[in-house]
């Protein structure tokens, strides 16, 4: 802790040291509200998204570690071209940017040392229903100067929900998305919006809010038609993959039973969702099938 402070305390007396020697170097004045930024760095997954998807790629300087983990990012091939960033304000300074994105819970002190030093930071809210994931579609393409991409992007979402809507359905009503250790998600997370447009609800009894922990008995008696899986588990290879491979469930759940949607799809809005509508309505068209 001793360690870490002295870093700051250094870091903080070097940028005192920059700006008596460069002002303009290390306090950039706030860009103009009608100007463009020309120099993006993003700390967030969703961030990221939403950058790749309506920026100019040389509007980007930097984008976070996670925006090309294909395991969380929806765009993570296209976003292999850009640099990655550290969250760290060491790593961000020298860029120059005239636009942080962070999300809610992204390194507070990091923000602050920013903010500080008047770099402009913009904190995006996450979004937990595809109502806010608009609205946020049309704030980013705003932020970054390009409000008709938002436009585009937006009428690429409603395209996808009318796929989802049109796509041959199972006869299922009810569907819980349970991940490792019996966790499920609740009513008002992103994931239960998703599901929710294909056209399925909670089964009586499952967690509200953001979702909480089920035990394997509750679920077996709560028994929805569907069950929702990040992934497909066939052996435990863990402690938080043996509630998802219990002999109760591979019976009740065959693949027929199971529709997959990869946590990539439920984190953020933007090009992420549009994906997740799509992977949703082949899925429920596999499960129609029988298969």
């Amino acid at each position: 802790m001793i360690r870490g402070r002295y870093r700051w305390l250094v870091l903080f007396a070097a940028m005192a040291v920059v700006a008596g020697l460069c002002p303009a170097a290390a306090e950039p004045a706030p860009p103009a509200e009608t100007a463009s930024p020309q120099r993006v760095v993003s700390f967030n997954i969703c961030a990221d998204q939403l950058a790749v998807a309506l920026a100019d790629p040389g509007q980007i300087a930097a984008l976070s570690p996670y925006a090309a983990d294909p395991a969380l990012s929806a765009v993570a091939e296209e976003a292999r071209r850009f640099r990655s960033i550290g969250w760290h304000a060491e790593s961000t300074i020298p860029l120059q940017p005239d636009l942080v994105l962070v999300g809610p819970r992204d390194r507070s002190a990091t923000q602050r040392l920013l903010r500080g030093l008047g770099f402009r930071v913009v904190e995006l809210d996450f979004v937990n229903s595809i109502a806010a994931a608009r609205e946020q579609i049309v704030q980013v393409a705003a932020l970054l100067g390009h409000p008709e991409r938002g436009e585009a992007l937006l009428a690429r979402l409603e395209a996808a929900q009318r796929r989802l809507a049109a796509a041959a359905r199972p006869r299922a009503t009810t569907a819980l998305l349970v991940e490792r250790s019996g966790y499920t998600e609740g009513p008002a997370s992103l994931a239960a919006g998703l599901i929710a447009e294909a056209g399925l609800r909670p089964p009586p009894g499952a967690p509200g809010g953001m979702g909480g922990y089920v035990a394997l008995e509750s679920l077996v008696m709560m028994r929805p038609d569907l069950l929702v899986l990040h992934n497909i588990v066939d052996t435990p290879h863990d402690q938080g993959s043996v509630y998802l491979t219990h002999p109760a469930l591979k019976e009740l759940y065959p693949r027929s039973r199971r529709i997959v949607l990869p946590v990539r799809y439920t984190l953020c809005g933007g090009p992420g969702l549009i994906a997740g509508l799509d992977h949703l309505a082949n899925e429920l068209a596999r499960v129609a099938t029988g298969n």
